[in-house]
């Protein structure tokens, strides 16, 4: 009919991540997967590093991302990976682990180098590498993977929690360092996830991994993590979150965790 309007079709959503290139470390399993995923899902371009390069571009093939082999612990692959980026956005610093839960009194002082230089030096390796083309890209952001270990202190914790501790203390003086420019600084601080490897990788046997979420109700996932990073990146970029501390409901602090029987 003359004068009769067609319906108006709603504009497709532009996605948060339109546009941005976001590095992902540790990107093999866990956290790291499950934040990939989740950043590609909002449009971010997605890179990838890691070591297992068979499950990296697996994932990558599933999710559309780019994998790109890395060892924080060695200069030259830092490097080599730093060089093959034309634009970083957002580095997401997730690699690192925990390799024992021995009393200071038995330390294993290699197992406490190892957890310093995943955790730690290879941390300010990547992020001291990527800095240039996050200041370029005018609205970047740098996200540490930190841990309620890095809050509080705990017996059988000394060599993680130092470590932690260490990677709250580099975003908080990087932050500092960075005030007046356009780069956020970000900390996740998850307190109990249960992943595929965390626990296992620590205790070295599945049952004294099965036994750290003994009768926990729903214990947080890798998933929930990811949520809460991409949240915290997708902010307006003026909107800094300096730390956001997540527990699963069930664990009221590092020593208080409600089991069921």
């Amino acid at each position: 009919m003359p004068g009769t309007q067609r319906p108006h079709s709603p504009s497709p959503r532009t996605l948060p991540g339109a546009g941005r290139t976001a590095v992902v470390t540790g990107a093999s399993s866990g956290i790291g997967a499950a934040t990939a995923t989740r950043l590609a899902e909002e449009g971010f371009d997605v890179v990838l590093g890691a070591r297992r390069m068979d499950r990296l571009t697996a994932l990558a093939e599933e999710i559309g991302a780019r994998a790109l082999p890395l060892d924080l612990t060695d200069a030259s692959s830092v490097a080599a990976f730093a060089d093959s980026l034309e634009r970083v956005d957002v580095l997401v610093n997730n690699a690192g682990g925990a390799y024992d839960a021995l009393p200071v009194a038995e330390a294993d002082v290699a197992s406490w180098a190892r957890t310093y230089e995943v955790n730690v030096l290879g941390t300010v390796r990547l992020t001291k590498a990527l800095l240039p083309a996050l200041r370029a890209s005018g609205a970047g952001d740098v996200v540490f993977v930190g841990s309620t270990a890095g809050l509080i202190s705990y017996e059988g914790g000394a060599s993680y929690t130092a470590a932690k501790h260490g990677v709250h203390t580099l975003a908080e003086t990087l932050r500092l360092e960075l005030n007046g420019e356009p780069v956020r600084v970000v900390v996740v601080a998850p307190g109990m996830v249960r992943t595929e490897e965390f626990s296992l990788n620590r205790l070295g046997s599945a049952d004294a991994a099965d036994a750290v979420y003994r009768g926990v109700r729903e214990p947080l996932v890798a998933e929930d993590v990811a949520d809460c990073i991409a949240w915290s990146i997708t902010r307006p970029h003026h909107v800094n979150i300096d730390m956001l501390v997540v527990r699963p409901l069930a664990q009221a602090a590092q020593h208080k965790v409600a089991r069921e029987s």
